[in-house]
């Protein structure tokens, strides 16, 4: 049965990632499953990824969520990670109960989902215990990231910081540069790789790449928030292409 799910997705206003690598993954899906989707989006102001910015981005969640719920989508994602994980140990379960109530007081009851929670959920359904990390933010933040998924029951065993302050430059990082800086890192040790922690900094081209070269599964922000997305939806995780959570595996 062909049936159109219309997808939320709630985005730091200098995104442009979100937008481009979740659609993409949908669509090829819908080369191999009857059912189709449309994207809708509302944004929250951030320019610059620092602490003040997230936490005032984060606080316009709630308008988001109820400005997606008037056009009445099956699901909504939460398209920052970072923003979620900086305000401290388990928020995406806080964050994701609020704006699903939103939802609900606003008579378009759907599921709300964010990018930090489908990140820590997808290692679980993998099964990873040790993992290495690939990030773009400044070491900081990313040390906070770090340790929000340490504090989710994970070993760290490395990770990269690339230092990138501007969310605007951030997407404009090139994939292509990924294998080499996980060849850098000790692989070898690790159940799975994280090769973007944030859906902002691009990665799908890369992911195949990656698990060939490294013989580990790949997932990111992006990955694992599509991969949650259609767990909601009630459809099968599966997307070509899209590393191995959704390759019909898991």
């Amino acid at each position: 049965m062909t049936r159109t799910y219309r997808i939320g997705q709630i985005v730091p206003s200098s995104n442009t990632t979100m937008e481009t690598e979740i659609p993409a993954m949908l669509r090829l899906r819908e080369t191999i499953r009857p059912q189709r989707f449309t994207f809708h989006s509302s944004r929250m102001r951030m320019k610059k990824v620092v602490k003040e910015e997230l936490a005032a981005m984060d606080a316009e969640s709630d308008r988001c969520a109820l400005e997606l719920s008037d056009a009445r989508v099956d699901v909504l994602g939460y398209a920052c990670l970072v923003a979620i994980m900086a305000m401290g140990h388990g928020y995406h379960r806080v964050s994701q109960a609020r704006l699903t109530q939103r939802t609900a007081e606003n008579g378009g009851q759907a599921p709300v989902l964010t990018s930090a929670g489908a990140l820590v959920d997808a290692l679980r359904v993998i099964g990873a215990k040790r993992v290495i990390v690939v990030a773009p933010y400044m070491k900081p933040l990313t040390e906070l990231v770090v340790d929000y998924i340490r504090h989710e029951g994970y070993e760290v065993i490395d990770y990269r910081a690339l230092e990138i302050p501007d969310n605007l430059d951030v997407g404009r990082h090139d994939p292509a540069r990924l294998p080499d800086i996980v060849k850098s890192m000790p692989f070898e040790q690790v159940d799975a790789i994280v090769l973007s922690a944030c859906v902002q900094m691009p990665s799908l081209p890369a992911v195949a790449k990656v698990e060939a070269m490294t013989g580990k599964p790949v997932i990111t922000a992006a990955i694992a928030t599509t991969y949650a997305m259609l767990r909601e939806l009630d459809l099968e995780p599966i997307v070509p292409g899209a590393g191995a959570l959704l390759s019909g595996a898991y």
